[in-house]
């Protein structure tokens, strides 16, 4: 039987269940009413029920997602998705400047650190964190210095925490050849495919054309699978992004966010202006701000002037000062800061969030990323394995913090050999047009795009 992931009504009505608690909503008698009919409830890391439901049910399931989406939050006011109003929040939104595009070597570390993020995490990235934390034990591997294995890992331990589906052929150290293709990477360079159809002044329906013309719907999945359902069903943006779409606070938008802020170099303002138009395709609020963040941390970083620190007080600048995602960086910045072990970091982050937020939340993954490349004063090595081991969404969080360290290295070759050899300059790709690329390749058409008047 085939059960669609992440579009179903009776799946996507528990997901926004938990999304309006997040938003200060009260959903208690849209849930009474879900459970008084039999409604089903959703495993928490999947995408689709494991049996199919009613048509009385899943009627009643869209009923109820309308119903959820017309209850007043209590964030509303200090967390709009308009782009002025989040500006006119922000006292220190960056001044407008620019600054000498970063060169292909630069740009090239950044999409390496990129893929080797997402190789390193890919495999664990839908794993709890003692999955994540045991797997790495047995193989001699914690803290994180190398990519997993299954080298000397007992048979009973991976059944209890097997890889992520078909990564174990494609992402262990023992069979890693190239990089392969995965969502973290595809996004990003659809991005890359945007920039050069359409310019740096691209509207958010340009970006909706290019995904039908270009992405695979297959190939989607949470907030970008439920917009991409959204358009086919005639709905225009940005309402893609808000109706019945209930991770529209995800770290979807937040993982394509990277082509923003580099060819935007020394100008956090204008590459969170450009990451907003992308993001709200698909979502709202602190899925908008989350990857505004990356891109003006990206874009502070690009010149190779600022530290990490920089970097991220950049980034930082572009938040609505009272959203949670603020509050979070906040938090996992100062913690970062005066915790010595960076496993009572995430176990702090951990105890704040886990029980609250979904494994791919935005608020929980950007605070991680934040506290993972404080802790290792921007380290390449340091911030992908510090990232990874949160126990989130891995492969995202591993390949954010891997291209801004990557950025900050500023060559290739700054980045140690063990970890970019196995990817043998080649990455596969959904998108045609870049399936079997090396990475000196996507650097030349970046940088492209970065010099481009």
């Amino acid at each position: 039987m085939l059960r669609l992931t992440w579009v179903q009504p009776e799946d996507l009505l528990v997901h926004e269940l938990r999304q309006a608690r997040l938003d200060g909503r009260e959903p208690k008698a849209v849930e009474a009413r879900w459970r008084a009919a039999g409604g089903p409830q959703t495993p928490e890391r999947t995408g689709a029920g494991a049996h199919r439901v009613s048509r009385y049910l899943r009627l009643l399931a869209n009923d109820l997602l309308d119903e959820l989406a017309d209850l007043p939050g209590r964030f509303a006011e200090d967390e709009p998705t308009d782009l002025a109003r989040i500006e006119a929040l922000c006292p220190q939104w960056p001044a407008g400047r620019s600054a000498t595009a970063p060169d292909s070597r630069a740009l090239e570390a950044a999409w390496l650190g990129r893929a080797i993020g997402c190789l390193l995490g890919k495999p664990v990235a839908k794993l709890p964190l003692d999955g994540v934390r045991a797997l790495a034990s047995a193989a001699g591997n914690r803290p994180l210095t190398g990519y997993f294995t299954a080298r000397g890992v007992p048979e009973d331990l991976l059944a209890a925490h097997p890889w992520d589906h078909g990564c174990a052929a494609t992402c262990l150290a023992e069979n890693i050849d190239g990089m392969p293709a995965d969502d973290d990477l595809d996004h990003p360079l659809l991005n890359l495919l945007l920039l050069r159809r359409h310019g740096r002044h691209f509207g958010t329906d340009d970006v909706a054309r290019l995904w039908l013309d270009e992405l695979p719907p297959g190939r989607t999945a949470t907030a970008e699978r439920v917009a991409y359902r959204n358009l086919l069903c005639g709905i225009e943006p940005p309402h893609t992004a808000r109706h019945r779409n209930p991770f529209r606070e995800w770290t979807g938008a937040l993982v394509r966010a990277d082509p923003h802020g580099w060819t935007h170099p020394g100008d956090p303002a204008a590459a969170a202006q450009q990451a907003y138009r992308d993001a709200v395709l698909t979502h709202t609020a602190n899925g908008v701000y989350a990857a505004m963040f990356t891109a003006a941390v990206i874009a502070a970083a690009a010149p190779g002037t600022h530290d990490v620190h920089a970097c991220l007080r950049a980034g930082r600048a572009v938040l609505p000062p009272r959203s949670r995602l603020a509050a979070a960086v906040d938090h996992a910045v100062r913690l970062a800061r005066t915790t010595e072990d960076f496993e009572d970091v995430v176990d702090e982050l951990q105890a704040r969030y886990a029980a609250t937020h979904p494994r791919a939340h935005a608020v929980p993954n950007t605070a991680l990323i934040a506290a993972a490349l404080t802790h290792a004063e921007g380290d390449f090595a340091g911030s992908i394995c510090r990232a990874v081991s949160g126990g989130w969404a891995a492969d995202s969080a591993g390949a954010t913090a891997g291209s801004v360290a990557g950025l900050l290295a500023g060559a290739p070759d700054a980045l140690p050999e063990r970890w970019r050899a196995p990817l043998k300059n080649r990455l596969a790709s959904t998108l045609a047009e870049f399936d079997g690329c090396g990475f000196d390749t996507l650097a030349h058409l970046t940088h492209l795009e970065a010099t481009r008047p």
